[in-house]
C-alpha cells in the first residue's frame, strides 16, 4: 500500500520534533477513530471513539509523555480530535511505549494521509480505505515495518 513517512526521512535515532518516522518493526497496539465521520472499524485490535478532550503528551518533561492525556492539559499534547481529517482514524503504533525514553518520539501512529501523501511529523500515512483494509486483516501482533 502507498503510504506517506516523516518529513524527516526515516531514522534508526528518532528524536522528540525531528519530524522523521523511526526504523523499526512497530506492533499495531490499538485504534481511535472518530464517531462524528465514520463508523467502528472492524478489527481484532483494541477500538475506542475519539472524544473531543482526547490528547497525546508530547512534553518530554512530563510524566505522561508519549500517553493518552485528557484536555485541557497542562502542558504540551496533541490533540485527537481535528478539525481536519488526518485523525479520523489512528492505529497507536508500539514505538517508544514500553520502555518508554523521554526525547525518543512520541505520537507515532498510522493515520489518514493528507492528500498527495504530503510527508507527516513522524507517523506513517494511508488513504482511509487502505487503512481500513488494513485493519480487517490486522491481528493481536501485526506489526508494520519501517526501513
Amino acid at each position: 500500500m502507498r503510504c506517506a513517512l516523516g518529513r524527516g526521512g526515516i531514522s534508526a535515532l528518532k528524536r522528540e520534533g525531528d519530524g522523521a518516522t523511526p526504523r523499526a518493526a512497530m506492533r499495531l497496539l490499538s485504534v481511535y477513530y472518530n464517531p462524528s465521520r465514520g463508523s467502528r472499524p472492524s478489527t481484532a485490535l483494541d477500538v475506542r471513539a475519539i472524544r473531543s478532550n482526547d490528547g497525546w503528551c508530547d512534553d518530554p518533561r512530563d510524566r505522561n509523555y508519549n500517553r493518552a492525556v485528557r484536555h485541557p492539559y497542562p502542558t504540551s499534547a496533541e490533540h485527537l480530535w481535528r478539525a481536519d481529517a488526518l485523525y479520523d482514524l489512528i492505529v497507536v503504533l508500539d514505538y517508544n511505549i514500553r520502555p518508554r525514553r523521554r526525547g525518543a518520539g512520541s505520537a507515532i501512529f498510522m493515520h489518514v494521509a493528507r492528500p498527495g501523501y504530503q510527508p507527516t511529523e513522524g507517523c506513517i500515512a494511508l488513504q482511509p480505505a487502505d487503512l481500513l483494509k488494513l485493519l480487517r486483516i490486522a491481528r493481536r501482533g501485526t506489526r508494520v515495518v519501517a526501513f
